[in-house]
């Protein structure tokens, strides 16, 4: 297989265009997935903030 039909597959076809879409999502997950664990190590839970009972929250319980 050379360049040149890959190209064409790739960009020229239809199934060629939903393999590039599908590869970038799931390039794009991965990286936000390892992205997203490399920030809950580097910055760990602290606990609850002082003032979190004055904030509004969309998932706040309105029961209390």
């Amino acid at each position: 297989m050379d360049f040149g039909s890959i190209y064409h597959f790739l960009f020229e076809t239809y199934v060629g265009i939903g393999v590039l879409i599908g590869v970038s999502l799931v390039v794009c997950i991965i990286i936000a997935a390892l992205l997203e664990l490399r920030t809950r190590k580097t910055y760990v839970d602290r606990g609850p903030r002082e003032d979190d009972e004055d904030e509004w929250s969309f998932f706040d319980n309105e029961d209390e």
